[in-house]
């Protein structure tokens, strides 16, 4: 079945106006490149609005006033410095825009009109000002999200993390556009670890249908899946692994599930295309 080539126009990437910023941006050129995509570069500030609860009602007094002041500085600071990375970057179909209270509402909002959303590594892992948004896209958006490493491009040897459920469905059909741009499709099977029943063939004959050529590698651990598929998927040399992500959004102290905080803790393990 011909014709069914399939592309992003849009991927996101929210910025905080760090020293972290050119380097996602990178990630996310090269990620839009291949499909001629919008690059969005959304600053995303710290919210004076979460400030408020702590200051009391009806008073304003000179420390709070003081650290408002501050923020909104901070802020503008942050922002030009955002707007310097994005208009640096070598990438033509880039636009900027800088969010304004309240800031998770419109970063939301972004998220989506958007195919995609990139993130760190540090990001990721829940460190700097950007962690909790992240997630936030990826467990109470259910937006496809990108964690960008070392060596992330378009083509190249992806590797798709299987077990028949829902979570690993949806990333498997959101991350088409790049499986059909990738050299080598390899589907990681655990069926051994895993109390569903599943037919990994099935997503084979998904995948060939839309002009996706993969293979099958099925893992015999019975334990817990998470270190057997990055441990396959370093041993393919794969650049990215696409996995169903497992997380309890609107949690006070957000969790994710074993298999992928495996995924998100790894420290040298490929890129990651996670869908909740």
């Amino acid at each position: 079945m011909a014709g069914l080539s399939m592309s992003w126009a849009r991927i996101m990437a929210p910025v905080a106006g760090g020293d972290a910023d050119k380097a996602v941006l990178a990630f996310a050129a090269a990620l839009a490149e291949p499909f001629q995509a919008e690059l969005a570069c959304v600053y995303a500030p710290a919210d004076v609005a979460d400030l408020m609860p702590w200051m009391g009602e009806g008073f304003m007094g000179g420390v709070q006033v003081t650290a408002v002041q501050s923020l909104k500085d901070a802020a503008a600071e942050g922002e030009k410095a955002a707007r310097a990375a994005c208009a640096a970057l070598g990438y033509g179909a880039k636009t900027f825009s800088a969010l304004s209270s309240p800031v998770w509402s419109a970063l939301s909002m972004e998220g989506r009109l958007s195919d995609v959303v990139v993130f760190d590594d540090p990001t990721a892992k829940g460190r700097g000002p950007l962690a909790e948004s992240f997630q936030q896209i990826v467990a109470d958006e259910q937006r496809p999200t990108i964690v960008a490493r070392a060596g992330l491009s378009v083509g190249g040897t992806v590797a798709v993390a299987w077990d028949g459920g829902k979570e690993a469905s949806r990333a498997a059909r959101t991350a088409l556009p790049l499986l059909q741009k990738a050299g080598r499709v390899v589907i990681l099977a655990a069926p051994a670890s895993s109390a569903r029943y599943f037919d990994p063939a099935r997503l084979q004959q998904f995948f060939s249908q839309r002009d996706i050529k993969s293979e099958l590698q099925t893992l015999p651990d019975s334990g817990d899946p998470g270190p057997a598929l990055l441990k396959a998927a370093k041993a393919l040399q794969a650049n990215l692994l696409v996995a169903g992500a497992f997380g309890h959004p609107r949690l006070q102290e957000y969790i994710f599930g074993g298999t992928t905080r495996a995924f998100l803790n790894a420290t040298d393990g490929p890129s990651l295309f996670l869908s909740h």
